[in-house]
């Protein structure tokens, strides 16, 4: 992935995300720095948290990312998935009805979801939510559309 521009953000955007996390997610991010980095060729922008990229911009909305949900779990926007999806969610997969154990029912359709595995809590993707969260769980059909994954370029992005 090429970077195409590099830069720190203003306040004014730290305070968008800052909001958007804590609000969509219960996340409070207490860092020093915040750096834009603009890529090509991806569909992302990546928000350097501190030096790490914990925060991506889904089409001008920001989110965390993979690492962002390890480093900062949310305590809302949650799906967990069981042992058998985690392969094919990590994979990229997106996520089926039966693999879902729990799911937030705050969540709803179209919202910016952050999916972990049952055992341990570890984040291994996010996605776009096609139900709403009291709907996901169930025998058939996609709820959530994967955006980003465990071991994806954007997961493997280092400055």
């Amino acid at each position: 992935m090429e970077i195409s521009s590099r830069h720190h953000l203003r306040s004014d955007a730290v305070a968008e995300i800052e909001n958007a996390l804590s609000e969509g997610l219960g996340v409070d991010l207490d860092a020093d720095t915040y750096e834009l980095v603009e890529l090509e060729d991806t569909e992302f922008d990546v928000v350097l948290v501190d030096g790490d990229p914990d925060v991506l911009y889904y089409d001008g909305e920001p989110f965390l990312s993979v690492r962002g949900a390890n480093a900062h779990p949310p305590a809302e926007g949650v799906v967990t998935v069981d042992a058998g999806a985690v392969s094919f969610v990590s994979n990229g997969a997106d996520v089926m009805r039966p693999g879902i154990t729990e799911a937030d029912e705050g969540i709803e359709d179209g919202d910016l979801v952050v999916i972990v595995e049952e055992s341990h809590g570890k984040a291994l993707a996010v996605g776009r939510a096609l139900v709403d969260g009291e709907e996901m769980a169930g025998d058939s059909g996609k709820v959530v559309e994967s955006l980003h994954h465990v071991g994806d370029d954007v997961y493997e992005f280092a400055v």
